[in-house]
């Protein structure tokens, strides 16, 4: 039987964030001023992933509610941290303006982006890996999707903790490897930890050699809340007492950590032209913000006959 080549789905967000960071604004503006530097790195990503991985399909997660209310309502500290004084996320302000120039380029090429009302970016591609034909590729460089990592179907997360051009390819044992759980039980694992970023408290006192010892045991924060109730259970003292000192956080965390796997989309169309859908369209993009090189770059990638490179990434999560 024939290979199928993958369908990537991008974290958008992730991706744009790191390019706007790795490319200084003052390497990269439109010839009024303008930084386009998010863009450019954004669609240089893209090729390279289109090129490297031989995909044949992609879709662009975007993140149309970045913190959902009914994530917040259960847990107010989510994302709080992050949170402008006028309200909204905190991005800078040079950044803003360049996602709307690359949703532009988006649709003149004709790759698809989408979003969902009250769900985050992650959402989305936890339904689109369990519901678009494999094999499935994510590209993120958010732990969180780790999650999603599922062999039988197969769905691996391209991790780009040191960028597209190092990706970490990994599958259920690189995750096993990395933090001591397979990957469907990473939410509960994550959950126990804590993470800062996403405003997630985690257990004090548990780090993540308890928390992946505990998950070892138990299987999942349920089964250590069940535990917990039972006196008979072998706690040390002082584990019993954080873990019930926690209680309420541990009622609510797995269901915010989740990804949403029933995130109600269209019919998407996923396969990559092998030219741009608009290209009159895309070259006065391309003139007006200064793009012409990494257009080009992106262009000819599409045209590039899918499947004959393959990456020299690390079999690791990051």
């Amino acid at each position: 039987m024939a290979h199928r080549p993958p369908i990537l789905l991008i974290d958008a967000a992730s991706l744009y964030f790191r390019a706007y960071f790795g490319i200084p604004e003052s390497a990269a503006k439109a010839e009024d001023g303008t930084p386009v530097n998010a863009v450019r790195g954004f669609l240089d990503m893209l090729a390279t992933l289109i090129r490297v991985r031989g995909a044949d399909r992609m879709v662009c997660a975007l993140d149309y509610d970045w913190r959902p209310a009914w994530r917040v309502d259960l847990l107010p500290s989510y994302k709080a941290h992050r949170v402008a004084p006028q309200g909204g996320e905190i991005v800078p302000d040079t950044l803003s303006p360049q996602v709307p120039m690359i949703l532009e380029v988006l649709a003149a090429v004709g790759i698809t982006a989408v979003g969902a009302t009250g769900y985050e970016a992650d959402d989305v591609l936890g339904t689109l890996s369990v519901t678009q034909p494999g094999p499935v590729e994510v590209v993120s460089g958010d732990r969180d999707l780790f999650q999603l990592v599922d062999d039988a179907r197969p769905v691996r997360l391209l991790y780009v903790g040191r960028g597209v051009a190092k990706l970490d390819d990994c599958d259920d044992a690189a995750v096993r490897a990395r933090y001591g759980v397979p990957a469907d039980r990473y939410a509960d694992f994550a959950a126990l930890r804590g993470d800062p970023s996403d405003g997630l408290p985690g257990v004090a006192g548990v780090g993540e050699k308890t928390a992946a010892r505990l998950i070892e045991r138990y299987g999942s924060i349920a089964g250590i809340l069940a535990a917990l109730d039972d006196s008979d259970s072998s706690f040390a003292p002082g584990l019993r007492a954080k873990l019930a000192a926690a209680r309420d956080y541990l009622d609510v965390a797995p269901t915010v950590v989740r990804v949403a796997l029933d995130v109600p989309l269209p019919e998407l169309p996923t396969a990559l032209p092998s030219a741009p859908a608009d290209p009159e369209r895309l070259l006065e993009l391309a003139q007006r913000w200064n793009l012409a090189g990494s257009a080009r770059r992106l262009v000819d990638a599409l045209a590039a006959p899918r499947g004959d490179e393959k990456p020299s990434t690390s079999p690791q999560a990051g």
